[in-house]
């Protein structure tokens, strides 16, 4: 965590699990604030058995836990639930995603909480959230994904259904919880109250879709996967090459003519089928026919320096490795090390929240071991 950072001071415990609420509080965690991973004995949080494994360590746990602390408790076990009421009461964030009704059981629901300590912040993750009729049912990433629609926007036209290729049901929900959160740290500073984020992955997908929901509400269209085109602006897709592929995005009119004097077409930005954007969009198959026959002339990386000089957008679609590679990763510090005991050296993503003044160094603590913070957090409490 950054010792500068804008949340340092503020203590989340995190009951989180797997994905959603764990990278909640690794974005915290990365603004400066001390998470204390409250894991249940005997395996600890599940993503600790998901590889890939490195040293008998999971790097995927690795990823989004480093600079937590861990301490095992069953909150069912009354010496375990008296420590946990200590951190209650000095804590200022907490985090868990289980099914709605789990906190309620352990005798720690929102209601509880609030009367017993007015100050902390609730934050909830969960598959369709703390109210409506679905309100009880698990979800995953996946499951969100097919149910919000995303899937049905991604990929191409008349291909089986496809994830997006990152786990966006889980990223999205934790996003959207640690922006709540936030706001609530600014808002109890005038209330002195703390208060309830209830975050559902379901309705963070609705949020997420951008001009689908606009586009069906205002013209009753259902869209539908569009492969790697823009639904509204043309051309603004993936086009072939002589060797590949490469995306243009000419937003407006005056990029769009640029384009075509690039292409050694400037008449094609006279031509009443392309004088609009409304017009391109309707002429798309022909206006992507007739840019390709130009393009398969010359490779990718030759069209994207004729590009660059002529101040179109443009770029290719790098592989993972080709992104890691990028010059801009090194200078904006988005490969970190890690240096863990148990697994080595790991390079992961950095923190891509720059902020004057905040510490953004090379290096981060590591995840932690199941339990390995106890000892040192019992002191602290004096238990």
């Amino acid at each position: 965590m950054a010792g500068n950072g804008p949340l340092h001071g503020i203590t989340v415990l995190d009951l989180s699990r797997i994905l959603a609420g764990p990278y909640c509080t690794f974005l915290m965690a990365e603004l400066g604030a001390r998470i204390i991973k409250v894991e249940a004995p005997p395996k600890g949080d599940d993503a600790r058995e998901y590889g890939p494994f490195r040293g008998g360590k999971s790097t995927y746990f690795s990823s989004i836990n480093r600079g937590k602390q861990s301490i095992a408790l069953d909150l069912k076990n009354a010496n375990d639930k008296r420590i946990f009421e200590t951190l209650l009461a000095k804590a200022d964030v907490l985090v868990e995603n289980f099914r709605p009704g789990t906190m309620e059981k352990l005798g720690y629901g929102w209601t509880e909480l609030h009367r017993r300590y007015p100050r902390l912040i609730y934050a909830a993750a969960s598959g369709f959230g703390h109210s409506g009729p679905w309100s009880a049912r698990p979800a995953y990433d996946m499951v969100v994904q097919g149910l919000g629609g995303m899937m049905s926007i991604t990929g191409n036209p008349g291909q089986p259904p496809v994830r997006v290729g990152m786990s966006i049901g889980d990223i999205g929900a934790g996003l959207y919880a640690a922006v709540a959160i936030n706001a609530a740290i600014v808002a109890r500073e005038r209330t002195g109250q703390g208060v309830k984020v209830d975050v559902a992955m379901f309705d963070c997908q609705l949020a997420l879709l951008e001009n689908a929901i606009m586009r069906y509400t205002v013209s009753g269209e259902i869209p539908g996967p569009l492969g790697a085109r823009h639904p509204t602006i043309t051309p603004f897709e993936a086009f072939a090459t002589a060797d590949g592929y490469v995306i243009i995005a000419a937003g407006n009119d005056v990029t769009f003519g640029r384009l075509a004097a690039a292409l050694g077409k400037p008449a094609m930005a006279q031509n009443p089928d392309y004088a609009s954007n409304e017009k391109r969009l309707a002429n798309q198959p022909k206006l992507k026919a007739e840019i390709e026959s130009v393009l398969k002339d010359k490779p990718t990386v030759r069209w994207l320096t004729i590009f660059e000089q002529a101040g179109i957008p443009a770029g290719p679609i790098n592989s993972i490795k080709q992104a890691l590679e990028h010059p801009q990763v090194e200078a904006r510090n988005m490969l970190v090390t890690v240096d863990d005991p148990k697994s080595g050296a790991l390079k992961l993503a950095g923190n891509p929240m720059k902020i004057s003044g905040m510490d953004d160094p090379p290096t981060r603590d590591p995840a932690p071991d199941l339990d390995a913070d106890r000892a040192a957090i019992l002191k602290e409490l004096g238990l």
